[in-house]
């Protein structure tokens, strides 16, 4: 279509013709889904009337033309935002941006992170710009584009105005407009410093909407996490299974390796979209003290880790791997499938490899 020069345009695109609903849009190379239910989740909990759309929920182009919702919470892919010309939205959280997708963007790294920004395109000063100041890429490059929107950086490693920071284990949303709210990290229900970030850019986008500081305190207390992400499956002999299917990409596995306290048997492999495994060894060295693979082509993980674990073994199911996994774990330990690939190779995608996972789990 490109050749005849007819515009092709992302759903969102289309979609954000034909509404004045206030829209939430959340991008990142991780963390999108989490950070987007749990925002849909302060929302409906505060009564506002609020859609879930995106690359989650139901068809942003359907609930427009049926529903009448007055906000929109959207998880938005690099792919919807490479088609997106006119929509602007009027809270943009951008979130990581860590290599994924490459082969799509000429294995240039900057062509990646041009497509992540622009989220931020067409936001006036009225809009809000929220964004992590402790991600590196982001940080390298945010001076180069002219964001007009207000800006709301996010970091644990720093104290931040106008927006939040968590440090000695209390998160600070801080913004300009409205009073201080602070909360133990002990009280949120997403756990890790990973999901401490995901928390804090949906209590921003919540105190920009001047929800209560109870409810945004209650709702990141009570809120329950997706399936296939750091999902806990069951623990038998003493031995915790979690279920990290939806752990497509290496940084995905090293937020999972991070929450993780215990040693871990880590069940990954899959397709290979050109990884750089050099980002977890040092996590792997700590906490990994068996891989085992699953795909049907492990060369690289082997490659990668062969001088850093003592086993690592291949298979070539879920049921094999869990069964292998089982046997190679000890009592208090971890079995963690948090893959770092897709998983197009043995199953019909993540899901699939998650549910085989789970239900090879509960026959041991």
């Amino acid at each position: 279509m490109n050749r005849k020069n007819i515009s092709i345009l992302s759903e969102i695109e289309f979609a954000g013709r034909y509404t004045k609903a206030k829209t939430i849009c959340i991008t990142g190379s991780n963390g999108k889904t989490t950070t987007t239910l749990l925002t849909y989740h302060i929302l409906k909990k505060a009564g506002l009337n609020v859609g879930l759309a995106g690359n989650i929920g139901k068809s942003f182009a359907k609930q427009v033309a049926q529903e009448n919702f007055d906000y929109y919470v959207l998880e938005i892919s690099s792919f919807m935002l490479d088609n997106m010309y006119q929509f602007k939205a009027d809270i943009a959280i951008l979130l990581n941006i860590t290599p994924d997708h490459l082969d799509r963007y000429n294995y240039e790294m900057r062509n990646y992170v041009n497509s992540k920004f622009r989220i931020a395109q067409n936001q006036k000063q009225e809009d809000h710009f929220i964004y992590c100041a402790d991600d590196s890429e982001t940080e390298a490059v945010i001076a180069d584009f002219a964001i007009k929107a207000q800006i709301h950086p996010f970091s644990i490693k720093k104290e931040v105005t106008n927006g939040a920071y968590a440090l000695a284990q209390t998160i600070t949303f801080n913004l300009n407009h409205s009073d201080k709210l602070t909360m133990s990290l002990s009280d949120l229900a997403l756990q890790g410093s990973h999901n401490v970030y995901n928390s804090m850019a949906s209590g921003i986008a919540a105190k920009i909407l001047d929800l209560r500081n109870a409810t945004i305190r209650e709702s990141m207390s009570d809120f329950k996490n997706i399936e296939h992400r750091l999902e806990h499956v069951a623990k038998i002999s003493g031995i915790t299974f979690i279920n990290d299917s939806k752990a497509t990409n290496v940084n995905s596995t090293w937020y999972a390796l991070e929450s993780v306290n215990t040693d871990v048997v880590l069940i990954m492999g899959g397709v290979d979209k050109g990884n750089d495994y050099s980002m977890i060894k040092d996590l792997v060295k700590q906490k990994v003290k068996a891989i085992v693979c699953l795909g049907k082509d492990n060369k690289a993980i082997h490659d990668a880790f062969e001088d850093d674990v003592e086993v690592i073994v291949n298979t070539f199911s879920a049921s094999e791997a869990v069964e292998v996994a089982y046997h190679l774990a000890k009592k208090g330990s971890t079995v963690l499938l948090s893959p770092a690939c897709a998983s197009f190779d043995l199953f019909k995608n993540y899901e699939d490899r998650g549910n085989q996972f789970k239900a090879a789990v509960r026959e041991l």
